[in-house]
């Protein structure tokens, strides 16, 4: 599996950007993929998931409300729309794909395959 997260950038405190994470290697339709942040001197933090278990979405407390996510199955992507964006959503994010079980979403231990992580920095 290859994983290649795309659209980080530079924006300010409310503004927006679009994350897209492309799936590749495998049959897409049998992995569920997630979206994982990484602060400077932090832990990967969970943000959002849609599992294929049950096709429900998943999210960080701190990103409900602001961020969707989204599958596109025809095209082997993932989707992040990211709105009013806050400086604490400063960090290098990345996609993962793995086979987890529900209970096991939130934890970077479920999933095998890492795209190389794409920044994200929002000014106050």
């Amino acid at each position: 599996v290859q994983l290649q997260a795309s659209g980080g950038g530079l924006v300010q405190a409310g503004g927006s950007l679009r994350l897209s994470c492309a799936f590749s290697g495998r049959t897409f339709s049998g992995y569920t993929v997630a979206w994982f942040r990484q602060a400077p001197g932090k832990e990967r933090e969970f943000v959002a998931t849609l599992p294929i278990n049950n096709w429900r979405t998943y999210y960080n407390d701190a990103v409900k409300g602001r961020f969707t996510i989204s599958r596109d199955n025809a095209k082997n992507t993932v989707n992040l729309q990211m709105n009013s964006l806050k400086p604490d959503d400063t960090a290098v994010y990345y996609c993962g794909a793995g086979q987890p079980i529900i209970s096991s979403i939130r934890s970077p231990s479920s999933y095998g395959y890492w795209g190389q992580g794409t920044q994200v920095t929002v000014s106050s």
